[in-house]
């Protein structure tokens, strides 16, 4: 059935089909029905009156017209030989019709069998389509989705990296292929397994690669599949999943993104909503209840947000190990791109491991996206192949975004705009401190005027206040350069402010690197709506050390705001020697910057050279483009000036 026909479209069809069904049946039985209805002897005496003109006789039922009109009539009547001898002498025309008991009996059965069918098509339609109202009759059913075994063809060859959680998992795989191998000691096997990690970083992969393995039957399954606006349903639908699941056991289900259903219960805003924690009550019985069997469900579950699930979840017995997926390292991004690449006809000047370097940070659905965005690029210029220039291209426009070459731009806003990006460049050439300078382009791109890139060494982990204090200033050379060279601030250092304000309140509340000393003021944890109690969100300082707080952070900024001017100053005429030059050309690659100041590079950045730079940082104006905070794994920070 297609999907139009579904729901409540579906009903109403069968509304139609009903009522047409039972139209034709009662016309069936019903046709000329308007007759007049003589006795026996009234019958009798018109024959012998010579008024009935004909008749037709079918078992004891006779129906026929009168002679001079139009009237009808019918009558019961015995039928013998002085009836048939009456007739004739009366010239009556008399028809004697066969007996239909079979044609109706033929088709009230085909009525009730078609009744029948179109009752079990949509009672089947809504027992396995998405929606509708036929699904009034599965409402409590489970939605996972059931793999035999051996039908999944992922396995931990397609998953590169993230050696240490496939190790973890390994354990499960091993004991559900030999359960016995474990039990002679002793051991009990996990009953859960929670991984945990930023988006596009391969939980969902792993979880199929760990059936691809294990060989056992798989039940796959959403957190939101669970919810419904009807109290008890997702209750039923745990249950229903593990009844499926024990009658497959030893066997998987896995739970992607269970957050939307084990959050945790009775705090937050607007308090607990019941068929949620019903939901989840639900759940946690049946993963370590009175009666739950050890062993024959293993439950796998994927989430980035594990400190908004619920305390109960998380204790052994139930998710016993949580398993930690995170960013690839280099020589994971390089296996994930080899994975990617399989097949894409990829040019010969194309160096994996080269680009793997260039691209820190970047998760596996990222790594996936860049040689798909490549290979878009070779096709629309009709190459044979997926060349270097093509990933440079790609990789620029996954993290600054598309450019907007066809933007019309006053000469006074674009020479504002290489004035502000030559701030930014210069400062981040000069100091040392910096991640080493990349490329600088007054081509807009997303929600920007301009973009200057900063690509770091080697992967970050750590970050030094010397580096914070050099990116606060990075981030004050656009203002700055404004100022000095027009006399005059646009609102395209707005982003460039709220950085610098975000960094260096990071700088005090959180990393200690202030005056104030190694003490972290506030309380960093998740927003109340996400399942936290609201009142952990209350400042736990006074406004006294509040105060203390903003003047630490005027004093940073005002000090690094002095420094990065009085650079500038020095260097006034590189400034404007660089941004002449960006005006001329538009884009500037690291290189061309360095030879342009007479400057030694640190690095070069290009994905062509030996020596190709790591992780992306980048800035601009865009507002919130891509975070910059300096504690997760993808550091990418971008400056600029805003469209």
């Amino acid at each position: 059935m297609p999907n139009n026909m579904k729901g409540p479209n579906s009903m109403l069809v069968l509304a139609f089909v009903v009522f047409g069904l039972l139209s034709y049946l009662f016309w069936y039985n019903s046709a000329d029905r308007e007759l007049k209805t003589f006795t026996y002897s009234n019958f009798l005496k018109l024959v012998e009156e010579d008024k009935v003109e004909k008749v037709s006789v079918q078992d004891q039922h006779v129906s026929g017209s009168l002679k001079g009109n139009d009237i009808k009539f019918e009558s019961y009547v015995v039928p013998s030989e002085t009836l048939w001898s009456t007739l004739k002498n009366h010239s009556v025309n008399v028809k004697i019709v066969p007996n239909a008991w079979a044609g109706s009996l033929f088709l009230t059965f085909l009525f009730i069998g078609l009744l029948l069918a179109m009752f079990w098509f949509y009672f089947k339609q809504g027992q396995s389509g998405a929606g509708g109202a036929g699904k009034i009759f599965s409402v409590g059913k489970s939605r996972a989705r059931f793999f035999s075994p051996n039908s999944v063809k992922i396995t931990f060859k397609d998953v590169a990296g993230v050696d240490e959680a496939k190790e973890d998992l390994q354990d499960i795989i091993q004991f559900l292929k030999e359960p016995k191998k474990f039990g002679r000691l002793g051991a009990k096997i996990p009953r859960g397994i929670l991984l945990n990690g930023a988006p596009g970083n391969g939980k969902t992969l792993l979880a199929k690669a760990v059936a691809g393995e294990a060989s056992v039957p798989f039940f796959s399954t959403s957190g939101s599949d669970f919810v419904e606006v009807f109290v008890g349903v997702g209750a039923s639908r745990v249950r229903d999943l593990f009844i499926q699941a024990r009658r497959h056991a030893p066997c998987i289900v896995f739970i992607d993104e269970i957050d939307a259903v084990g959050r945790q219960r009775g705090v937050g805003l607007g308090g607990g909503n019941d068929e949620r924690e019903q939901t989840l009550n639900q759940l946690l019985s049946e993963m370590d209840g009175f009666s739950t069997e050890h062993g024959s469900v293993i439950v796998i579950a994927a989430t980035n947000r594990p400190d908004v699930l619920d305390k109960a979840l998380l204790r052994p017995g139930r998710f016993d190990r949580i398993v930690e997926v995170p960013f690839p390292d280099m020589d994971s991004r390089r296996k994930i791109l080899e994975i990617h690449s399989r097949g894409v006809k990829v040019g010969k000047d194309v160096n994996l491991e080269r680009l793997a370097r260039g691209t820190p940070g970047f998760s596996g659905a990222d790594l996936e996206s860049l040689v798909n965005e490549a290979a878009l690029i070779a096709s629309k210029k009709d190459k044979e192949f997926v060349d270097i220039e093509d990933f440079e291209f790609a990789r620029d426009k996954l993290i600054l975004g598309s450019e907007r070459k066809t933007m019309l731009i006053s000469e006074k806003e674009k020479r504002q705009t290489a004035y502000h990006e030559a701030g930014h460049a210069l400062l981040n050439v000069l100091l040392d401190d910096s991640d080493p300078f990349h490329k600088v382009t007054i081509i807009p791109r997303s929600r920007a005027l301009g973009v200057s890139v900063s690509l770091p060494e080697e992967d970050r982990y750590n970050h030094s206040k010397s580096y914070m204090v050099a990116r606060i200033m990075i981030s004050m050379g656009g203002l700055l350069a404004e100022k000095i060279i027009f006399n005059e601030q646009t609102t395209g250092a707005s982003a460039d402010i709220k950085h610098s304000t975000e960094l260096a309140r990071r700088m005090v509340c959180k990393f200690g690197m202030s005056d104030l000393g190694p003490i972290v003021f506030g309380n960093e944890t998740d927003h109340p709506y996400l399942g936290r109690d609201i009142m952990n969100h209350s400042a736990n300082y006074s406004e006294d050390t509040s105060k203390k707080i903003d003047a630490e952070i005027s004093k940073i900024i005002n000090e690094c705001y002095s420094k990065a001017e009085n650079l500038l100053r020095e260097n006034e005429d590189k400034l404007k020697l660089l941004a002449e030059k960006l005006l001329e050309k538009e884009t500037l690659q690291s290189y061309e910057v360095y030879e342009l100041l007479g400057i030694k590079p640190r690095k070069q950045h290009n994905l062509k050279d030996e020596d190709s730079g790591s992780e992306p940082e980048s800035s601009d104006d865009s507002g919130d483009v891509k975070t910059d905070e300096v504690d997760v794994e993808k550091d990418v920070a971008i400056e600029g000036e805003k469209s």
